[in-house]
């Protein structure tokens, strides 16, 4: 995947050579091959699951994709094993990829990285951040290093968040 930026440590950095693809049906089933990693689509997913009646193996490659509209509650049953969850952003205008994301982190305890796709600004990356996202698929027509520097912006915010779960007046030692 090109114009990606990701989170290591804190720490952002451009990311060269990432191996994850976004997969269409035809692409991920070419063959009854199914090397490299791949991400698929909710749907494709599960019934990539069930036909294997387990998530192990080969499947350790394989990201899911959930649109805005799917309930990330359906992933509780293997969200510790899943290495690659790419929330979709259709219009910089829709947030409920955030609220997804503040989910799998903060609610479902998901520990491996949580991509942001699709419509993927640079004025949207510190939130993004907030809410527990760890790489960004920046749009296509937009230069990633420009984006890059939308983490290093302002980052104090006063609520809690996946990243600072306590409010700023608890963090500068304020009222318990």
């Amino acid at each position: 995947m090109n114009n990606l930026i990701g989170l290591t440590k804190g720490q952002s950095a451009l990311i060269d050579n990432d191996p994850w693809e976004i997969a269409e049906e035809p692409q991920y089933r070419k063959d009854g091959e199914n090397t490299g990693h791949w991400i698929l689509p909710l749907a494709d997913w599960l019934e990539h699951c069930q036909q294997t009646d387990t998530y192990q193996g080969s499947q350790a490659q394989t990201g899911v994709l959930l649109d805005p509209e799917d309930d990330p509650e359906i992933l509780a049953e293997w969200v510790g094993q899943i290495p690659l969850i790419a929330l979709q952003f259709h219009s910089f205008r829709d947030g409920r990829a955030y609220s997804q994301a503040f989910l799998l982190r903060a609610r479902m305890g998901f520990k491996g990285d949580l991509r942001a796709v699709g419509e993927v600004l640079r004025d949207q990356l510190v939130h993004m951040r907030h809410c527990g996202f760890t790489s960004f698929a920046v749009r296509k027509d937009k230069s990633a290093a420009d984006a890059l520097k939308g983490l290093t912006g302002f980052d104090m915010i006063y609520s809690r968040s996946v990243t600072t779960p306590e409010p700023l007046f608890r963090r500068r030692g304020g009222a318990k």
